[in-house]
């Protein structure tokens, strides 16, 4: 099993000015320290569970786009891009390019959105039926993996429309960058995953849900003719970690509201223990999401628990 670090918040310093001067600072130890995946918020505005609205945050494209140029071997990825906040084929112009600069490490990882407030704040259409979004995704993957690959696209979608649109330099990746779909919806996200992606994320889903839902991602690849085993299957959850019992009492009145979901909350043993489980149930990458920006945790993953599932 393969670990990552998604980069939540961007707190990490105080000075908005020096945010990308502390996120690169993170990428580039995460690579040293061996984590395979290194991936950004994209929002305009932080999101409901992580910090309140108004918190520091920089444009995910343009951040991969930096960390790109400043980083060697770690693959970086949006976890997640929603559909909406840009026009497909413009998308995948950003994507081929951060690709390029990146030397072939980037994964698109896309979903069909969901934070209301931030489409009204920014001037997009919500549509408010989560089906109309996921086929709006499936539309734009569909155009997307187009583009990349056609010396020339058109496409006329019920969404999304492309004529003779010419994508040049192509991504370095063949035949395409990584996409991932994150989401967990049984009946067409998953089912979209089986259709059109290389990888899957779940997101915050305990061991019997992650089961459940990788069983539902085994009948649709069945049912479509596509080899499960081909898709790469992640998760992410928020891992705040202490040695023993005392010190992880402590943290968790330092660090976390009252009534806050944090995401795994215990001990180095106990995250080994439950991380094996992940692993058994079929997860290959297993992604700490920093919102806290729990400097201990993250050296903790990499000095008492990583080792273990080298």
């Amino acid at each position: 099993m393969k670990f990552g670090i998604h980069h939540a918040s961007w707190l990490d310093s105080p000075d908005p000015a020096e945010i990308f001067e502390t996120t690169k600072a993170k990428a580039q130890w995460a690579e040293e320290h061996a984590f395979d995946w290194f991936s950004v918020m994209d929002h305009m505005i932080q999101i409901p569970g992580v910090g309140p609205p108004e918190e520091p945050i920089l444009e995910g494209w343009a951040a991969l786009a930096g960390l790109a140029a400043v980083t060697s071997r770690i693959r970086l990825a949006t976890l997640v891009t929603a559909v909406s906040y840009r026009n497909p084929a413009h998308l995948a112009k950003i994507a081929a390019s951060v690709d390029l600069i990146s030397r072939g490490r980037l994964t698109l990882g896309i979903g069909a959105g969901f934070f209301e407030d931030e489409y009204r704040q920014y001037g997009w259409a919500f549509p408010p039926k989560a089906a109309t979004r996921i086929r709006q995704m499936e539309e734009a993957v569909e155009l997307i993996l187009k583009i990349w690959t056609e010396p020339r696209t058109t496409f006329h979608g019920r969404y999304f429309q492309a004529e003779d649109a010419i994508l040049e330099p192509k991504p370095l990746q063949k035949p395409h960058p990584t996409v991932m779909i994150a989401g967990g919806g049984e009946q067409m996200t998953l089912r979209a995953v089986a259709r059109l992606a290389d990888a899957c994320n779940l997101t915050r889903s305990d061991i019997p849900e992650t089961q459940h839902k990788l069983a539902v991602l085994r009948r649709h690849c069945d049912a479509l003719g596509r080899d499960y085993d081909t898709i790469e299957k992640t998760l992410v959850l928020r891992w705040l970690l202490a040695r023993d019992t005392a010190a992880l009492a402590a943290k968790r009145e330092r660090l976390l509201p009252r009534g806050s979901s944090p995401g795994f909350v215990g001990t180095v043993s106990e995250a080994i223990d439950l991380m094996g489980q992940y692993r058994d149930a079929g997860i290959d990458l297993l992604i700490h999401s920093d919102g806290l920006n729990d400097v201990e945790s993250r050296e903790l993953l990499v000095s008492d628990v990583m080792p273990h599932f080298a």
